[in-house]
C-alpha cells in the first residue's frame, strides 16, 4: 500500500527523519493525464511547490513506486521526473536513502532554465496581474505605522475583518450606486478565498454550479475540490447569450451561478444592462445565489465603470447576490485583501465558517488597504493611461509580427483573448518557455477539456518593450513550426 504518512517518522537505528508522504504529495499535484510530458509537468510543479514552501527543503520524497501508484501513472514517468529534479537542483539522492528536496545552488544550471523558464528573463504571461509602485507602498507603510502600533496592544483576530475597513469597503460600494453597510461586508484574503467561503457554505458535494466557458481556473479548481458539478454557458468575442442562461437556470435550477460580467476574465467583455436585468430575474425565478465576482471592475479603459451588478433591483427583493472583488488588479497581488458583499445574515454565517480555518485577515494588511482605497481617484487614473499604453503595445506588436492572429480589442481588463486560428496554443506554450516566455494556453480557461486550444490569454500587464520582446520571442517559436497542442488540464498557479 503507498505510504500516507506525512512526517516525521524514524529510520532502523531510530534516528528522524522526514519523508512526504506519496498521497500527500500527490494531492498537492495536477493530474499528470493528458500532459505532454507529462514528467515534465510534475517537475515543474514539484520544484514550484518546494520553492513557495509547501514542499520543505531536506524531506525525503516518496519512493517512486508508491508515487506512481498514488499518481495512477508509470513508474518510467514518476522516474524521468525525479531525473529532471535531480538535474535542475531541486532533489539530489543519497545511496540507500532515497531522493531529497533541494535547492539549487548559485545560478539555476539549464535544466532549470528549461523546467522553470529562465529566471533573470523570463517573460511571465501567465499572471495578469500588475505590480504597485514602490513609492506608493512605502508612502501607504509610513502613514500606517502609528495605527500599527496601536493594534499591536490587542489580540488582533478580525473574523469579520478591521470594522474601519468594513466601513470603507461599505461606502465604496454606496457611492458606486449600491447602497451598503457595514454589516453586509466580510473582508477576506483575496476574492479567491471569498469564492472558498461561499461555497463552502452554500453548496454540497454534487450540487450543480453554473459558470461561465471560458472562466477564472482557479474558481473552477475551487469548484472541483468542493466536489460540485459545473454546468456552463458561453461566452464568446461578443458576450454572453442571455437565453441559453437563462434556459441553463430554468431547467438546471444550479445551486449557485458564478459569473464575471465586469470586463470578464479571459474575454474583457462587459454585460449590457439589460442582459444584467435579465440574469437576476432568472435566477430569482430558479431561487439560485449569483456569485458576482468584480474583480476587475474598476479596470474601465475605454467605458464608463460599471454600476455593481446589485444595485439593478431583484425581483421579489431576495437578494440572492453575492458580491466579491479584490486589491489584487486595481492595486497589488500581494497586498491579500479581498471581501464580499452579502446579506447581513448570510455574512455572519460565513465569518462563523471562516473560524475553522482562518481565525482573521493580516491587520497589516487591512491597515494598507484602509491607505490605499481612499487614494483610488488619484492612483486609478494612472494605472489605466498605462494599461492602456501597454494593451496598444502588445496590439499593434502582434499585428506586426503575428498577422494571422485576430482578437477584439476589450474595453478593460488585463488581457487579450487572441484567435491563433488553429490549435496549437499548448504546442506553442511548450516551445515558448524554451525562449523564456511563460504563457497559458486557451484551454486553462475551459470548463471542458479539449476546447480552446485555439486561444491564448496573453496579458498586458507589463511595460511595452517587454511585451514587444515577448510577442516577438512567440513569433520566433511559430517560425519554428508547431505540432497539434495535446489535451492539458487547468494548473493552479495562473492567475
Amino acid at each position: 500500500m503507498a505510504d500516507t504518512n506525512p512526517f516525521p517518522r524514524t529510520d532502523r537505528a531510530g534516528r528522524t527523519d522526514r519523508t512526504l508522504g506519496s498521497r500527500q504529495l500527490a494531492a498537492m499535484l495536477p493530474d499528470p493525464a493528458g500532459a505532454r510530458p507529462a514528467y515534465r509537468h510534475l517537475a515543474q510543479a514539484i520544484s514550484a511547490l518546494i520553492l513557495d514552501g509547501r514542499v520543505a527543503l531536506h524531506v525525503r520524497l516518496p519512493a517512486e513506486r508508491e508515487l506512481a501508484a498514488a499518481l495512477d501513472t508509470s513508474r518510467t514517468t514518476v522516474t524521468a521526473v525525479y531525473d529532471l529534479l535531480r538535474a535542475s537542483g531541486y532533489a539530489h539522492s543519497r545511496q540507500g536513502s532515497g531522493t531529497w528536496t533541494a535547492l539549487p545552488e548559485g545560478r539555476a544550471p539549464n535544466g532549470v532554465t528549461r523546467l522553470l523558464g529562465p529566471r533573470d528573463t523570463a517573460i511571465d504571461l501567465a499572471r495578469a496581474a500588475p505590480g504597485l509602485p514602490e513609492q506608493t507602498l512605502v508612502d501607504a507603510l509610513a502613514r500606517i505605522t502609528p495605527q500599527l502600533a496601536e493594534h499591536a496592544h490587542t489580540p488582533g483576530y478580525h473574523p469579520y475583518g478591521l470594522p474601519e475597513l468594513r466601513a470603507a469597503i461599505a461606502e465604496r460600494f454606496t457611492r458606486r450606486g449600491l447602497t451598503t453597510v457595514p454589516e453586509q461586508i466580510l473582508v477576506t484574503s483575496g476574492a479567491q478565498h471569498a469564492l472558498t467561503l461561499v461555497l463552502g457554505l452554500l453548496c454540497r458535494p454534487g450540487d450543480r454550479v453554473m459558470v461561465e466557458n471560458p472562466t477564472y481556473p482557479n474558481a473552477l479548481e475551487a469548484m472541483r475540490r468542493a466536489r460540485l458539478r459545473t454546468v456552463s454557458v458561453p461566452v464568446t468575442d461578443t458576450g454572453w447569450d442571455v437565453e441559453i442562461i437563462e434556459s441553463t437556470l430554468r431547467q438546471v435550477v444550479p445551486q449557485l451561478a458564478y459569473l464575471i460580467p465586469d470586463f470578464h476574465n479571459p474575454t474583457g467583455c462587459l454585460m449590457p444592462d439589460s442582459e444584467r436585468a435579465r440574469v437576476l430575474r432568472a435566477a430569482s425565478r430558479a431561487g439560485t445565489w449569483l456569485v458576482i465576482d468584480e474583480t476587475l471592475a474598476d479596470l474601465a479603459l475605454d467605458a464608463p465603470a460599471p454600476q455593481p451588478f446589485a444595485s439593478h433591483p431583484t425581483p421579489g427583493g431576495t437578494g440572492q447576490v453575492i458580491t466579491i472583488g479584490s486589491m489584487s488588479k486595481t492595486h497589488w497581488g500581494g497586498l491579500r485583501i479581498g471581501w464580499l458583499r452579502a446579506p447581513a445574515r448570510l455574512v455572519t454565517e460565513l465569518a462563523g465558517q471562516r473560524v475553522a480555518t482562518d481565525m482573521g485577515g493580516s491587520v497589516l494588511d487591512q491597515l494598507l488597504a484602509l491607505a490605499l482605497l481612499p487614494r483610488g481617484g488619484e492612483l486609478l487614473p494612472t494605472r489605466l493611461e498605462q494599461l492602456r499604453r501597454q494593451r496598444a503595445a502588445l496590439a499593434a506588436a502582434l499585428a506586426a509580427h503575428i498577422p494571422q492572429w485576430t482578437w477584439q480589442l476589450p474595453p478593460g481588463g488585463l488581457s487579450l483573448w487572441v484567435d491563433l486560428g488553429e490549435p496549437v496554443a499548448s504546442a506553442l506554450a511548450e516551445r515558448a518557455l524554451d525562449k523564456g516566455v511563460r504563457i497559458e494556453s486557451g484551454a486553462y480557461f475551459a470548463t471542458d477539456p479539449g476546447i480552446f486550444e485555439q486561444r491564448l490569454r496573453i496579458p498586458y500587464t507589463m511595460p511595452p518593450d517587454t511585451l514587444r520582446e515577448a510577442v516577438h520571442r512567440m513569433a520566433t517559436v511559430l517560425a519554428d513550426g508547431l505540432p497539434p497542442s495535446p489535451t492539458t488540464r487547468r494548473p493552479h498557479w495562473v492567475v
